[in-house]
């Protein structure tokens, strides 16, 4: 059987394009192309007519991981017609692989068309990584799901950067954990309202509790401890000069903004997420039937599996996700641990931790495996243990999402579509 094999260097403008016939001979020169639709279309007949030329059956396409550059391209390629026919294999290669498979080819210049022939010669040389194919159902949700995955990093990054301006402006407010929230709305006011906090250090213990008992809606178990609390912290804090600290007024109230205008695109997102997976109702059904299996991990799962039956078993699945671990054995050694491979989608891999942690919670099961892998851990204990028990939730979404079955205890779920 005949194989083309075609490596595409892609970049935001152009990509270069080597086609390799299977004795590793061009079969026309490297060439240049725009990273649009119209060009695309040229690449789509030169690939039609090659695969003709050489009577190819199969033809494997790759290009490496470039932020979204590649995006286009892959789902333009794998929803053509006119190569259909020759049923194409789509690889997105870590860009790790194709430069340690360049140095095994010599001392090659570094230039987008040597890249595009280092790529179509991984591919002609086999053990590839495993093709997914593209699933356009999926798109929406994923869109919306790694918006929210950048919206929460955002929250987080601005919340350590409020901390840290926080810390400047009152050290002793972090460092006595006055409020057990420093993001909760009493503490929001009180950067908020007061500019100079010496006045608040100076008011009343009585004026202050009922000011804290006011803004908190009374939730305090004791406002005056809380009060003292607080003074004491401003009391004890460095003294700044005026500007400096008019500086950090203004800084800290722009991190509120901020983090309240993310809140409100969190919750946003949500809403859209919700009515996007209703189109995938019984995978949906099937996720949340697990206790602690939310309606977020579940449609981030969901959008990011793009459809389980692409995977052979679960463990191409945990492959994809990047959440496995290679053997290191030399002669009479095996090491006893071993790193975790992170080269497969960092969001789905996201998502099962974040899945882990939640059946740890809920379910004894998955608390008992956990707690195993904690004690037996040497080092890190609760990030290994967790990534251990995010491979066991790979199993059980695999086998629900596989057999379209609701979650059960026993193991005997039922069917989604059952009356």
């Amino acid at each position: 059987m005949n194989k083309l094999f075609i490596g595409v260097d892609v970049s935001k403008n152009d990509y270069e394009v080597c086609f390799l016939d299977g004795a590793g001979e061009k079969t026309r020169k490297t060439f240049t192309l725009r990273n649009n639709n119209d060009d695309s279309l040229k690449l789509v007949e030169a690939i039609a007519a090659d695969c003709k030329s050489l009577e190819a059956s199969k033809v494997f396409i790759g290009y490496e991981s470039t932020s979204v550059y590649g995006f286009h391209l892959q789902y333009f390629l794998a929803d053509s017609k006119e190569l259909a026919p020759f049923h194409p294999t789509i690889i997105c290669f870590n860009p790790k692989i194709i430069d340690a498979f360049k140095k095994t080819l010599g001392d090659l210049p570094k230039t987008d068309k040597m890249d595009a022939f280092a790529i179509a010669e991984r591919l002609r040389f086999g053990r590839l990584p495993d093709s997914v194919p593209a699933d356009f159902r999926y798109l929406a949700l994923q869109r919306l799901t790694r918006h929210r995955f950048h919206i929460i990093e955002s929250i987080v990054r601005e919340k350590s950067y409020y901390m840290s301006n926080l810390f400047l402006k009152c050290s002793g407010l972090c460092q006595s954990n006055v409020f057990a929230d420093n993001f909760g709305a009493t503490a929001s006011f009180i950067v908020e309202e007061f500019s100079d906090w010496e006045d608040v250090a100076n008011m009343s213990l009585e004026e202050l509790s009922s000011l804290l008992i006011e803004k908190s809606r009374d939730r305090f178990d004791d406002a005056e401890q809380t009060a003292k609390k607080l003074q004491r912290a401003i009391r004890s804090s460095y003294k700044l000069s005026p500007n400096v600290d008019n500086s950090l007024n203004f800084v800290l109230r722009s991190c509120l903004d901020n983090l309240k205008a993310l809140e409100t695109q969190k919750k946003a997102v949500d809403k859209a997420i919700q009515k996007e997976v209703a189109y995938l109702k019984n995978e949906y059904t099937c996720l949340t039937s697990v206790k602690g299996i939310g309606p977020v991990i579940a449609a981030g799962l969901i959008s990011e599996i793009a459809g389980v039956h692409r995977f052979d078993n679960d463990n191409a699945l945990a492959k994809f996700s990047g959440i496995y671990w290679n053997s290191y054995q030399s002669a009479n050694f095996s090491a006893d641990e071993t790193p975790l491979r992170k080269q497969g989608n960092k969001y789905l891999r996201y998502y099962f931790i974040q899945a882990a942690d939640q059946l740890r919670k809920y379910l004894p099961e998955y608390a008992a495996f956990y707690h195993r892998k904690f004690k037996e851990s040497k080092t890190h204990h609760h990030k290994r243990a967790l990534i251990l028990t995010s491979r066991k939730v790979v199993r059980l979404v695999f086998a629900l999402l596989h057999d379209n079955k609701l979650y059960s205890p026993t193991g005997k779920g039922v069917d989604v579509t059952t009356p």
